[in-house]
Formats: C-alpha cells, sequence, structure tokens
C-alpha cells in the first residue's frame, strides 16, 4: 500500500478528527479498506462453500447434525464476537483483525484434511470464530479512519466483499465438481472447503501493514503512535495536537450523562436498533438461498434424473447466477448509501425483499413447469437484489458508525453476536421448517417479517449520512431523551 497524500494542520488548528473527517477518500482509503475486509470475503467464502460440499461429505449425518455444519460457523461466529469486543478495545482493532485471519487459516486447512465428522464440526465452528471475530471489529476499524462524506461506501465494501466471497465459492465449486465429477466424495469437497486458507494467509500477511485506528490510539492515551498513524492516513499532526484533541473529547465526555460507564441512555437505544435491524437481516430470509441453494434447487432447476454430481452442479449453476446478482446489487448499494441515505435504503430493501418473497411463494404454489422454474428464478433474484441493495450492507455500515470510540469495540460484538445467532437459528431450522410447511409458505412468513421490519426502520432509525461517528450517537440521545 502507498501513503495516503497529506493534509497539514495549520498552527491554530488541533482537532485532528474533525481533518481526518474531511479528507478526501484516496486510493490509499480504498486499499486500506480493501484489506480490512478481506475478512469479509472470508466470511462469504467459508459460510457459503458448505453448500456445495454439503452432498458429498461421506459421514453419517442427522438432520440436527446436518443443520449444524451449515450453521455451525454461524453458531461459532456468535461466541467470536462477543470475544472480539472486549479484547479489541483493550488490545487494539488491527492485532484482532490479524488473529482473526489466523483462525480462518487454520479452520480452512482443519476442514479440508478432518478425519471425521466430529472434527468437521469442531472445524466449522472454528471457522465461525474468526468470521464472528472480524463481522465485529471490521467495520468499526473502518469507520474510525473514514472520511464522513464516503464512510457509508468504504463501510459498504465489508458487504461487498462478503457477496463477492460468496460467488467466489460457487464457482470454485463448478470448477472443481466439472473437473473432477468421479472424486465428487473424496478429493473434491475436501478441495472446497480447504481453499479458503489461500486467502486467509494472505491476509495475516499484509494486514501487519496496516495502521492502527487513530481514534483507539487517541482514546488510550497513545499519542505519538496516533501521530504516526495520522500521518499513514494522510493528517500531519504533532503529538501536541493529539493531545489537544484528545482533551476536547474528554471535555465532551464530562458533559454527557453517566460518565462512569459510558453506557448512556443513548448508546443503549442505539445497541437495541442495530440489535434489532441485525435479526430482521437474517430472519427475513436471506442466507436460506445462499447456503442451502445448491441442494434445495439442484432437483427444481435440473428437473430430476442425473445423478447427485449433476443435481448438485446444477443448484451450485443457479445459486451462482442469484449470487453475481448479489454482487451487482450490493455494488448499485455502494453507489447510493452516501447519497440516498441508510434509512431510504433499508426501506426500499425489506420492502423490494416482501414484493418478491410473495412472488416465489406464487411461483411454488400455482404454475407448473418452466413457467415455475423461470418465475421462481426471476422472484429469488429479485429478493437477493432487493437485500443486497437496501439491507444487507446497510446494517454493517450502521454497525461500524452508531458508537462512541469508548465502547465501540463491546457494542458492535454485542451486535455481531445477535447477529450470528439470528443466522444460526434461522439455518439450523431450516430443513425441519421446509419439511413441516413447504419452501413456498416459508416464503409468505419472509414476506410478513419484511414488512414488520420496513415498519420497525421507519420508526426507529435515524439518518446518519453526513454525521461524524462522534456527533451520531447524539441523534440517539436525543430519541432517547424524547
Amino acid at each position: 500500500m502507498t501513503l495516503s497524500e497529506g493534509t497539514q494542520l495549520e498552527p491554530g488548528q488541533h482537532n485532528v478528527l474533525r481533518a481526518l473527517d474531511g479528507r478526501p477518500a484516496t486510493a490509499f482509503y480504498w486499499q486500506l479498506t480493501l484489506l480490512s475486509t478481506l475478512g469479509g470475503f472470508l466470511f462469504g467464502y467459508d459460510t457459503s462453500n458448505i453448500g456445495s460440499a454439503l452432498n458429498f461429505v461421506p459421514y453419517p449425518l442427522n438432520g440436527f447434525a446436518q443443520g449444524y455444519l451449515v450453521a455451525g460457523a454461524s453458531l461459532g461466529a456468535a461466541a467470536g464476537a462477543l470475544a472480539a469486543g472486549p479484547l479489541a478495545d483493550r488490545f487494539g482493532r488491527k492485532s484482532l483483525l490479524i488473529v482473526d485471519a489466523a483462525i480462518y487459516a487454520v479452520g480452512a486447512l482443519l476442514s479440508a484434511f478432518t478425519p471425521d465428522a466430529a472434527v468437521l464440526l469442531v472445524a466449522r465452528t472454528m471457522i465461525g470464530v474468526g468470521i464472528g471475530a472480524d463481522s465485529a471489529i471490521a467495520t468499526a476499524y473502518i469507520a474510525e479512519y473514514a472520511p464522513r462524506g464516503r464512510r457509508g461506501a468504504l463501510g459498504m465494501l465489508q458487504q461487498w466483499m462478503i457477496t463477492v466471497g460468496i460467488l467466489v465459492s460457487y464457482l470454485i465449486a463448478l470448477v472443481i465438481l466439472r473437473a473432477f465429477p468421479g472424486s465428487a466424495g473424496g478429493m473434491d469437497w475436501r478441495l472446497i472447503l480447504g481453499l479458503g486458507a489461500v486467502p486467509a494467509l494472505i491476509a495475516v500477511t499484509l494486514r501487519t501493514r496496516m495502521p492502527e485506528s487513530p481514534r483507539w490510539l487517541i482514546r488510550h492515551g497513545k499519542y505519538d503512535q496516533a501521530s504516526e498513524a495520522l500521518a499513514v492516513l494522510g493528517v500531519e499532526a504533532s503529538a501536541e495536537q493529539v493531545r489537544a484533541t484528545a482533551d476536547d473529547l474528554d471535555k465532551a465526555d464530562k458533559t454527557e450523562t453517566q460518565r462512569k460507564s459510558r453506557w448512556t441512555p443513548g448508546v443503549r437505544r442505539a445497541l437495541i436498533v442495530v440489535c434489532v435491524f441485525f435479526v430482521f437481516q437474517q430472519i427475513t430470509g436471506i442466507n436460506v438461498p445462499l447456503y442451502y441453494g445448491p441442494k434445495l434447487l439442484g432437483s427444481l432447476f435440473q428437473g430430476g434424473g442425473g445423478g447427485k454430481v449433476a443435481s448438485t452442479v446444477a443448484g451450485v449453476e443457479v445459486t451462482a447466477i442469484l449470487t453475481a446478482v448479489n454482487v451487482l446489487a450490493t455494488w448499485i448499494a455502494f453507489r447510493l448509501i452516501d447519497h440516498a441515505g441508510r434509512r431510504k435504503l433499508a426501506i426500499g430493501g425489506y420492502a423490494g425483499m416482501a414484493v418478491s418473497a410473495v412472488l416465489a411463494a406464487a411461483g411454488l404454489a400455482l404454475l407448473p413447469g418452466m413457467t415455475r422454474i423461470v418465475v421462481v428464478a426471476i422472484a429469488l433474484g429479485l429478493f437477493i437484489a432487493s437485500f443486497a441493495a437496501g439491507v444487507g450492507g446497510t446494517g454493517w455500515v450502521l454497525q461500524g458508525e452508531v458508537f462512541p470510540t469508548s465502547v465501540r469495540g463491546q457494542a458492535a460484538a454485542v451486535a455481531a453476536c445477535v447477529d450470528w445467532v439470528a443466522n444460526f437459528a434461522l439455518i439450523e431450522v431450516f430443513p425441519t421448517w421446509q419439511t413441516g410447511i413447504g419452501l413456498g409458505w416459508i416464503m409468505v412468513c419472509f414476506a410478513g417479517l419484511c414488512v414488520m421490519a420496513v415498519g420497525f426502520v421507519y420508526w426507529f432509525l435515524p439518518e446518519t449520512k453526513d454525521h461524524s461517528v462522534e456527533e451520531i450517537i447524539g441523534l440517539f440521545e436525543r430519541q432517547a431523551r424524547a
């Protein structure tokens, strides 16, 4: 990475964070954010590749074990997120991001070389720990250096990298299964799972070159190191100017209620809003086609016959197409979030998901043959596009920006944990749920939940665009007092 072009503070100026917020998003900022979101890529790859391998894992798995094999990474992620928050607030963002990538690598390799089902389930849980820790830290780290005018777009890269990781996982599965169809139950599934170690090891190496969060350094009295980190980010400031900024922050803190705990009514309200947003993000169903896609859609789109490998390849192909839609729609969100704002995107996204879910349910219930396949494919594509354009990245942006620096790691960790628990709960119960009422009625339930989500966002989520991370908590404090 090349250093960012510098901004020199005038002698009379001392608020280095205001200067940081006013910086242009140079090429260095995008490079740093891509490196920060390599965990997002691994998040996408390591949580979706199991969908391609699931049909070929040779170990006997009952319904619960199969659900855990798919969703166990989510349960591990909940634990990883909770553990990472306090650690990131104590030891810094950078060191935890390096450890996260190392955990990814070990888990991916263990998945590839597993001797039995028990070790595979442990490996999937280990991968989840790394995923959860990274999801709790990455967007908080990005929010702490991103210029306010591009913070939404930079934070959205986390979701975009997740979608790219999902797409790459399915493309790799297609290549492997088509190249070695006779080894599907042997080498293929192990290779699909194990290749996640490659980008993880790259992340371990490159993340050592990232600067620490300047806001974290200032909050912990490391003024010389903060000055160096700011210089890397393009703000030339002396240690004395950094210290003066810290003094200003302390004075502002003293005007807040509950000075000792820092968990003010506004912070608690912000945490509840983000947690509920994350719950809706998961229980409205986005991960069902992405996690179970190859197994769920293979027989539907293949039309019967051809064996397990052919059915899985058909499912992977259609899921890859849907995931490509996910990538493109997330790019649209990336372009819009700092202009349209978080609220409008989220409301539009959930509304689009509701309509698409109803369309998919109608196609499954009422239409025959090829017409059914076309309608369901279009509906699922619109469902994923609506989520990607309005919901997916918005949640991660909010998680990174709405909490004060002093508790950002802890609060973001709690929010990420809630997200992963909701993810685990839905994916774990889905096989039983599908057996009980069928996919069509499940889509109707998702539509109803999306309508509820629209109401929640409208009533409880304030617009955060164009505010600094220090100003945003004031929005929630005012709501809490009201």
